[in-house]
């Protein structure tokens, strides 16, 4: 929002809010039902292909969010460091916006304007035409409202929401009030209109201007440099009707140069341009990949995870993962995805974050949960992590933490598996279970004298367990399989493990394996604390659920602008805050395979650099 909002700051299209789709459904439809419905002779293909080229321009935008994302996630060519934040991912949501305003007055347009109707795929002299205007009225004209919009009435009024985002992303550039948009569609309409009344429009007029468009927005704010320098030497006076995305970002940072819209002559001509754009063009082009202090690995989880990566939607990715019933529209797509990923199987980057002067990066296995209980997979798995891990250590990572990928004694031992194959490896290896611990500890309402331990017994419930009877709290199983297992593990505390011969307890320490029977059967207000990487199913709208081990960042990490998986907003799982905590203490011993770091060192560690437990409003806890 601008400093002080205008009037037509707002859509008219707002109070809908996710429903502002409906406004275009009249004319989608009145559009393929008259294709398809009408006689040959009188079928309008232009008006037709006005919805393609919706689509069209969501999918173009899509792109280059997903490759932005991921390109500054690795750090080559990145030009402005500073970080995306919830609250700048909440303000360019509505990036779409322009697209179901443009699409309104091209099929009004396309209705009610003569000539503009049953268009010709193609017309050349109309192609020169709109180049020409583009590169003289437009441009022009553009250079000076644009300077206009930086006068303290008009800047304060619209222009200032746009700036309000430093480091940009390419839908920042088409993040402005309405009254900004109307003015710029009438600006690009000169083109098109012309063309429409001298009778030498087309669909490639339209198609082709609204893509050229998009793609020199979309690559001006995308925050990495890739357009090659061998371009500027072959055909030096380029520089003067191409701009770059370093071109661009200086007017972000300094506000009062490098007005133009594409070509940067106008700038040239009225003294305007900024004397650091060729050393920034340079600076950032050379840039190369950000080697991070601390890597966290993860997975895909279903297959519609990755819509929820920082690379896909914006909007699922900065919320809490939850079903979306439209992803299943998507499906081909899904689909795509996942042979890519099956065929590729290369580790990607995923994200990066600043902590405290540690450069943090998390990088992702493409495989899926369903693939880790697959024992025919646990080779490919294994090799994938190991190849991550060497490629950490040649980058000279502090410390790794392997999050999602600690899956069990049966795949990699805990991780131990790759530390016994490389016994001399620099980078720390760190599954976090002794933070998870503190964790689950530190969530057991005070008081407590008794426990259900129910789930599959891992590294972690058998830490739990043995804590748990260390302090005089009884853990009772619910069957004596896991009874005997725990009591051979613990071996001095027998006398604080039980099992249970009743539901009656209301604290359930629960992980992977317990099963919708168990839970059904837990009595009215229980807790149920998890201790494993996945949450268990919410049946139960009478019992308290809390977060699997997880902790509040501080608000010093930067570049926070997405959620991890499940997680609340600015929410790290466990054994992804250990491997910064370890890393911030210098720790130099792994934490990994049977090893485990002691629970209350790490814990003390974490909220003195600032990380914070997340609690839950319960009937225990008010007590």
């Amino acid at each position: 929002m601008a400093t002080t909002p205008g009037i037509l700051t707002e859509w008219p299209w707002t109070p809908l809010g996710s429903f502002k789709y409906v406004v275009v459904a009249p004319w989608i439809i009145h559009g393929t039902y008259s294709y398809f419905a009408n006689d040959e002779e009188d079928k309008d293909l232009s008006y037709f292909l006005i919805f393609p080229l919706i689509l069209w321009r969501f999918v173009h935008n899509q792109l280059w969010i997903s490759l932005s994302r991921y390109r500054t996630a690795k750090g080559n060519g990145r030009i402005v460091d500073k970080g995306l934040e919830f609250e700048q991912v909440d303000r360019e949501r509505n990036w779409d916006d322009q697209i179901l305003f443009n699409s309104i007055l091209f099929y009004l347009g396309s209705r009610h304007l003569p000539g503009a109707s049953n268009l010709p795929m193609w017309r050349t002299d109309g192609v020169i035409l709109t180049i020409l205007l583009h590169a003289g009225p437009v441009e022009f004209l553009y250079y000076w409202f644009h300077r206009a919009l930086h006068h303290h009435f008009l800047y304060s009024r619209y222009h200032s929401h746009h700036h309000s985002s430093i480091v940009t992303e390419p839908i920042t550039s088409v993040i402005h009030p309405f009254a900004e948009h109307i003015a710029y569609f009438i600006l690009f309409a000169i083109p098109m209109l012309t063309t429409i009344f001298t009778g030498t429009t087309s669909v490639a007029v339209y198609a082709g201007y609204l893509t050229y468009i998009d793609f020199m927005n979309n690559m001006g704010h995308c925050n990495f440099e890739l357009i090659p320098n061998w371009l500027f030497t072959i055909f030096p006076p380029l520089k003067y009707f191409m701009y770059t995305p370093s071109y661009h970002s200086l007017h972000h940072t300094q506000f009062r140069t490098n007005y133009s819209l594409f070509m940067p002559i106008y700038d040239c001509m009225y003294g305007t341009m900024d004397k650091s754009s060729d050393s920034l063009y340079q600076t950032s082009l050379t840039r190369g990949e950000e080697s991070p202090d601390v890597l966290h690995l993860t997975h895909l989880t279903t297959p519609e995870s990755i819509y929820y990566l920082p690379q896909g939607f914006v909007s699922l990715a900065s919320r809490p993962h939850t079903r979306t019933w439209y992803l299943w529209l998507l499906w081909p797509l899904t689909l795509w995805s996942m042979m890519i990923t099956w065929i590729y199987g290369r580790t990607f980057v995923v994200e990066r974050h600043r902590f405290d002067q540690l450069k943090l990066q998390t990088w992702a296995i493409p495989k899926y949960s369903l693939q880790y209980f697959m024992k025919w997979q646990s080779e490919a798995i294994n090799g994938l992590i190991e190849e991550a891990i060497l490629d950490a250590e040649e980058k000279g990572v502090k410390v790794l933490s392997l999050g999602l990928l600690n899956q069990g004694e049966e795949l990699n031992r805990y991780g131990g598996l790759y530390v016994q194959r490389h016994p001399h490896l620099k980078v720390k290896v760190v599954d976090g279970s002794s933070l998870a611990v503190a964790v689950i500890l530190n969530s057991i309402p005070k008081g407590t004298t008794q426990v259900v331990l129910r789930g599959n017994l891992t590294k972690v419930a058998y830490a739990i367990a043995y804590a748990l009877s260390q302090k005089g709290i009884q853990v009772a199983t619910l069957y004596q399989a896991e009874h005997l297992k725990l009591t051979k593990s613990l071996n001095g505390t027998k006398s604080n493990l039980i099992v249970a011969k009743s539901y009656a307890q209301k604290i359930w320490l629960v992980g992977d394996g317990l099963t919708e029977k168990e839970q059904l059967r837990a009595p009215k207000g229980t807790l149920f604390v998890p201790f494993s990487q996945f949450p268990p199913k919410k049946l139960r709208k009478d019992c308290f659920y809390h977060y699997t081990p997880t902790m509040k960042t501080p608000t010093s990490l930067e570049n926070v602008h997405s959620c991890e998986n499940w997680l609340p907003r600015r929410v790290m799982s466990a054994w992804r805050v250990a491997g910064i905590v370890h890393a911030l203490e210098g720790w130099k011993e792994h934490e990994c395979g049977y090893t485990m770091s002691n629970s209350d060192k790490v814990w003390q560690a974490s909220l003195v650099h600032g990380f914070q437990p997340l609690t839950i409003i319960t009937a225990h806890t008010k007590n």
